[in-house]
C-alpha cells in the first residue's frame, strides 16, 4: 500500500445538469451478468483480438436500447461489484495494446457513457461508472492505474456539457496533472543535491536507462521496493555494467532525517533531495503517493510513468 501525498482534486461525485427530463418507465428489478463483447471468430491474431475487445468492450453494456434495473447496488442490471471487476479487466486489457489505441478506446468509452446518460437520464450508468473509472485508472493505490490512459477520459469529463461547472475545475486539474511527463515525452529536468553535497541534474545522469524513484526513507512501501530491487541479481548486473542508473529523490523537507537514513540505501544508487521542493509541490511531477517511479531512456524520454514494481521489473528483466 502506498502512502498518499497531498490533495487529490478528483471530484468525488458527478452532478448532472438540471432541467426538465422525460420520464422513463422503471425497469423490473432483475439483475443480469455483465454483457461481454464477443470477438468475431474471423479475428484470430491475439493482438488484433485484444484490440477489438478493447474497442468494443462496453458496446453491449451501454447500448442505447439496453435500459435495465438500477439501484444503489445495481448499474443497468449489473451488480456494482461485477461492474468494478469489468473495469479492472478493461484497464488490464488496455495495457496490452499500443498506448494510442488504448487512449482512443478510453475516449470512445467516455462518449458511450455520456450518450447513454443523455438517452436515459434517469439511469445511473454515468454517475456510478465515472467514479469507478477514476478509482481504477487514477487512484495512486490502484495496481492497474495509468495516468496516460486516464488522461483522454478526464479531458472529456472536463469538457462535457453534462458536468456541473462547479466540478469541471477538479477535472481540469487532473487532466493537467496527467499531461505532465507523459509516456513518450521528455521527462522534466530538475536539480538535486546528492549525498556528497554536489548540485546535479536529472539530465546529467548518463545511462541507457534511468529508474527515477521519488521516495522517502520512512515510507514502508519504499522500503519494500528497496528490498525487492536488491533481491534481483539482474538489476544489480545492469547497474554494475552502467546500463541502468537508479536515482532516488527525496522530496520532503526533513533533510536531517534523509541524511541519517542514507546508510540504508544501496551504494550503487544515486540518492539526492530536492532543495527547492518544487517536485513536492506538483510543479514538475504529479507525485501523489510514494514510491512513484518513472523509467527513462538514454535521452530521458519517459518509457513508464508512475509505474508499479511489476511493470518496472518486467521492462528491465
Amino acid at each position: 500500500m502506498k502512502i498518499r501525498i497531498g490533495i487529490i482534486f478528483t471530484a468525488a461525485l458527478v452532478i448532472l445538469s438540471c432541467g426538465p427530463k422525460k420520464k422513463e418507465a422503471r425497469p423490473a428489478p432483475v439483475t443480469r451478468d455483465f454483457p461481454m463483447a464477443e470477438v468475431p471468430m474471423m479475428i484470430t491474431q491475439p493482438d488484433e483480438r485484444a484490440q477489438w475487445l478493447c474497442t468494443h468492450f462496453w458496446d453491449r453494456f451501454t447500448a442505447p436500447d439496453s435500459l435495465y434495473f438500477s439501484d444503489s447496488l445495481t448499474v443497468n442490471g449489473v451488480p456494482k461489484e461485477a461492474l468494478e471487476q469489468q473495469i479492472g479487466l478493461f484497464a488490464t486489457l488496455l495495457q496490452q495494446i499500443p498506448l494510442a489505441d488504448g487512449a482512443a478506446a478510453m475516449t470512445a468509452f467516455y462518449k458511450r457513457l455520456e450518450a447513454f446518460q443523455l438517452a436515459h437520464p434517469t439511469g445511473n450508468v454515468f454517475t456510478e461508472t465515472v467514479p469507478l473509472v477514476s478509482r481504477y485508472f487514477y487512484d495512486p493505490n490502484s495496481p492497474v492505474r495509468s495516468e496516460d490512459l486516464y488522461l483522454p477520459f478526464v479531458k472529456e469529463l472536463a469538457a462535457s456539457a453534462i458536468i456541473d461547472p462547479a466540478y469541471k475545475m477538479g477535472y481540469e486539474w487532473d487532466a493537467k496533472m496527467c499531461e505532465m511527463n507523459r509516456t513518450g515525452t521528455p521527462a522534466a529536468d530538475f536539480v538535486f543535491i546528492d549525498t556528497a553535497g554536489r548540485r546535479r541534474t536529472l539530465y546529467s545522469i548518463k545511462a541507457a536507462r534511468t529508474l527515477l524513484i521519488f521516495g522517502n526513507p520512512d515510507c514502508h512501501a519504499c522500503k519494500e521496493l528497496l528490498v525487492e530491487m536488491e533481491s534481483q541479481a539482474q538489476i544489480a548486473e545492469l547497474i554494475g555494467n552502467g546500463s541502468l542508473k537508479v536515482l532516488d529523490i527525496y522530496i520532503d523537507q526533513d533533510i536531517p532525517l534523509w541524511k541519517e537514513k542514507m546508510a540504508d540505501y544501496p551504494a550503487s544508487w544515486i540518492n539526492g533531495y530536492d532543495p527547492s521542493f518544487k517536485i513536492r509541490s506538483d510543479v514538475l511531477y504529479n507525485v501523489r503517493a510514494l514510491p512513484s517511479m518513472y523509467l527513462l531512456d538514454a535521452d530521458k524520454t519517459v518509457l513508464l510513468k508512475d509505474a508499479t514494481t511489476d511493470q518496472i521489473l518486467s521492462a528491465l528483466l
